[in-house]
């Protein structure tokens, strides 16, 4: 298929289709999906698809976009916080795994720069795959998530290093040692190696002061302009621009794409940031996936089976041991240990990279080098196996002999109380944020007013900007994880129809919606909606009560008659629910109700005033009587 760019991407999209959704009801994921769609499709299956370096090169893109996304969930003090996963469990992995499979290789029969130079590429493992995986289970903020983020954070840094030392190793290979002794004296001294430092920590402080004083009100003034369009490509134009920024100093473009997005973690903006790319980033990634099936070249494995078989379970194996052990070092559960060392199992899409590059330096051999790319593609695609048999076999098991650990999803990891999200942060819904967030509850709050978020904002209120009609809003504010979602913004018509998306999507998710009145608070019902709350009703039974009070009646009393009648007026509320569809039969109830509301009220009145009648006869008759 040479040249017909539309007939591609609609084969690509049709075998996503067909086979993704069946590898998802099958219980296998879709990433497996995607792998069995690019294999059937390229070159060495129906051969649909034949140019898989272009489609690679562009879905590339996708895994830049998920580690953007990723980092707009890791602020800046929090990634300070992981400083000991990403220095003790991500440099030690890198280092030791990289020794591990150095040593396999050089007993294979590899020199030892080809082998340090192997067991660095095999030591990385794929971001895309780790991060995708971890982001379908809900585990990014749990320990085996922060884990895997620690670890791939540090081998994205670093692929710089490990680029630049393959020429030297290339050259221990064929030179003698004092020629080398000078090829590195001469490197020492080049000063742009020395500049190159400076030149990282200058745009890192550029990047920092450019995100906080052009980035942001930038954003708030498209918010201003509610263009959803304009919003969509600034956030494709910040990940590509953080992308190209770290790539034109020499810098992995994933890794300037996580750090624009730490960046602006703390962003109003974040949520409606993460509505517009999730898109992309889903589709480009599936795109990913389909490259890296329709990459494996089955010639190279038929050819040496046996070889390719043994070096991709050596490889899993060495990996996992690393992990799980280094793992129980940092006092995981025995379950998040064996899930991290699944996730962080296979080879990475670096290796690809490093691999070539190698060749071409002339430290691996090309027979080499495609023996090794079908063992990096081969480790990323038993992956998803791994997770499906750890889910269906070992998590059962590791469960039952850690009863009394917290376990992944274990009470040391769940918020007993749990997570609100409040949808309008106007006068009625920061009364009722005030009020959860006073027992302990945690709260995100979004609103689709700039100014009302710039005016909270001085008071040392956080609230996000964001439609919560949108779902892709909803699913960025974490809906899925949220114990209740309480819907306080203004007009009827959106209320109903947040509380309907809300039902749809999110069912087992408890709603509280504010009612604009009697027919708003039926329709609210008929959805399934059973905490709502009128918005005017109480405050005007409050003020009835304190007007009866200061024309003359006691506090008791007129506490006494505003709860009678608020108890009747809500039970006509439930009681005309069914008959809310038919005009005459509702109004004939209400007049009726309405009538027998007057009636005992005034017979309260009345006994209450016979009451108070009788009390000062009895104190008159108790004063002493004058005498003759």
């Amino acid at each position: 298929m040479h040249g017909n760019l539309l007939l591609a991407i609609f084969v690509l999209l049709a075998a996503t289709v067909l086979l993704v959704p069946l590898a998802k009801w099958a219980g296998l994921g879709t990433i497996l999906g995607y792998l069995v769609a690019g294999i059937l499709i390229g070159p060495y299956g129906l051969a649909l698809v034949s140019d898989t370096e272009i489609i690679r090169q562009v879905a590339e893109f996708g895994v830049v976009m998920m580690l953007f996304l990723i980092g707009l969930e890791v602020d800046a003090a929090e990634l300070w916080r992981m400083r000991h996963k990403i220095l003790g469990l991500g440099l030690t992995q890198m280092v030791a795994t990289s020794i591990a499979i150095a040593l396999l290789f050089k007993l294979i029969g590899f020199a030892w720069p080809a082998a340090i130079i192997v067991g660095l590429a095999l030591a990385m493992s794929s971001t895309a795959i780790a991060m995708q995986s971890v982001a379908q289970r809900s585990i990014t903020k749990t320990d085996t998530g922060r884990a895997s983020l620690a670890v791939l954070l540090v081998q994205d840094v670093a692929v710089i290093p490990i680029l630049a030392a393959i020429p030297l190793l290339a050259a221990m290979t064929r030179t003698p040692v004092g020629v080398l002794g000078e090829q590195v004296v001469e490197a020492v001294d080049n000063p742009f190696d020395w500049w190159l430092a400076l030149v990282v920590v200058g745009a890192f402080i550029a990047a920092l002061a450019g995100s906080r004083y052009v980035i942001r009100p930038l954003m708030k003034w498209l918010a201003w302009t509610k263009v959803r369009e304009a919003f969509t490509a600034f956030g494709l134009m910040l990940v590509i621009g953080a992308a190209l920024l770290t790539e034109s100093i020499g810098l992995s473009p994933a890794l300037g794409a996580f750090l624009g997005g730490v960046l602006l973690a703390d962003s109003e903006y974040r949520h409606e940031l993460e509505s517009n790319l999730e898109p992309f980033k889903g589709l480009l990634l599936g795109l990913f996936f389909i490259s890296v099936g329709m990459s494996i070249p089955f010639s190279v494995l038929l050819q040496n089976p046996v070889l390719v078989f043994a070096l991709v379970v050596a490889l899993i194996a060495i990996k996992m041991a690393v992990l799980f052990g280094l793992a129980t070092l940092f006092r995981m559960h025995t379950a998040e240990r064996l899930l991290l060392a699944v996730l962080l199992s296979q080879a990475g899409e670096f290796a690809f990279v490093i691999l070539q590059f190698a060749r071409t330096a002339g430290n691996l051999s090309s027979q080499e080098v495609e023996v090794l790319t079908v063992v990096v593609a081969l480790s990323m695609a038993a992956t998803p196996l791994l997770i499906f048999l750890f889910d269906r076999f070992w998590m059962s098991r590791l469960n039952a002999t850690d009863s009394g650990d917290a376990g992944i999803d274990g009470p040391e990891n769940v918020d007993p109380r749990g997570k609100v999200i409040v949808l309008g942060y106007g006068r009625f819904g920061q009364i009722v944020t005030r009020l959860l967030r006073a027992q302990g509850f945690e709260m995100t709050l979004i609103d689709d007013d700039p100014a009302q978020i710039e005016l909270v904002k001085r008071f040392g209120v956080k609230v996000f900007y964001g439609d919560g009609a949108r779902i892709e809003i909803l699913r960025a504010a974490g809906a899925d994880q949220a114990r209740m979602i309480v819907i306080a913004v203004a007009g009827g018509d959106r209320i109903l129809a947040i509380a309907e998306l809300v039902r749809r999507h999110y069912p087992d998710v408890i709603v509280a919606a504010r009612a604009v009145d009697r027919s708003h608070a039926h329709d609210l019902m008929a959805l399934g909606v059973t905490v709502f709350e009128r918005e005017t009703f109480r405050s005007a039974i409050n003020l009835g009560e304190r007007a009866l009070t200061a024309l003359g009646h006691t506090p008791e009393e007129a506490h006494r008659v505003a709860d009678a009648f608020e108890r009747h007026d809500t039970k006509m509320l439930y009681d005309t629910y069914d008959m809310r569809h038919d005009q005459t039969a509702y109004i004939g109830y209400v007049r009726r109700s309405t009538e027998m509301l007057d009636a005992v009220m005034q017979a309260d009145r009345l006994t209450s005033l016979a009451g108070r009648d009788d009390t000062e006869g009895d104190i008159d008759n108790k004063r002493p009587q004058a005498s003759d």
